[in-house]
């Protein structure tokens, strides 16, 4: 698992996924830039009819909304880009480190699509969700990462692990080997609560678990 965990995180600097990387970020910041420019304009027509002063206490409230949400989308988008390649990381770390290996299949473009708006819309749904939690010290730390990593491990072991077999053989696998996934989800998770550095928490997750299904199935066959 150390291993897994290491040879994931040198990996992270490597050209390909450095590309990911870069098309991820900026397909995210084209989308906040249209939200940005979308909202403004909205606030503007409709605050268009409000006297100045009023006016410009909307213009603020707006502005500081803008800042705080778009801020807080950044890491979920570039996610949700970043699993759009996912396959293109697994396809690399599979070449790479296991050559001798039979390589995955990629799923269809809006299959990985539609999963990776899935995945990320109840990531986001279970964290807000437990946003109370905060007001709960000593035990909001330990239940968000026990509630990430269970999600993040399932959910990119069974992306990987689907490259090489249909979905129930692949859950199947997972509860096989709960204990390694949920490992693997730990340290996920904790790069998913590191500010900017969680941009990088899909190239990561998808190498990691490559590492483990790849482990997975050699226990299997010995």
């Amino acid at each position: 698992m150390l291993n897994a965990v290491f040879t994931a995180l040198r990996d992270i600097p490597t050209p390909p996924f450095r590309a990911v990387l870069l098309k991820s970020i900026g397909l995210t910041l084209a989308l906040l830039a249209v939200l940005w420019i979308g909202t403004w304009a909205l606030a503007d027509h409709f605050s268009a009819a409000l006297p100045d002063g009023w006016r410009t206490a909307v213009e603020w409230l707006v502005g500081i909304l803008l800042f705080v949400g778009l801020g807080f989308l950044v890491a979920p988008v570039t996610a949700l880009f970043a699993g759009l390649y996912a396959d293109e990381v697994a396809e690399v770390v599979e070449r790479t480190r296991y050559p001798a290996d039979r390589p995955g299949i990629s799923q269809p473009l809006m299959t990985g699509l539609v999963q990776a708006l899935r995945f990320t819309a109840f990531v986001v749904l279970v964290n807000i969700a437990m946003l109370p939690l905060l007001f709960l010290p000593g035990i909001n730390v330990p239940i968000f990462l026990v509630v990430n990593a269970y999600l993040l491990g399932r959910e990119y072991f069974e992306q990987v692990a689907m490259r090489f077999r249909p979905p129930l053989a692949a859950r199947a696998l997972r509860s096989a080997h709960s204990g390694k996934v949920m490992l693997g989800g730990l340290t996920i998770a904790l790069l998913l609560a590191v500010p900017i550095a969680n941009v990088l928490t899909p190239l990561y997750a998808t190498a990691l678990m490559v590492h483990i299904v790849k482990l997975a199935e050699r226990q299997e066959r010995a």
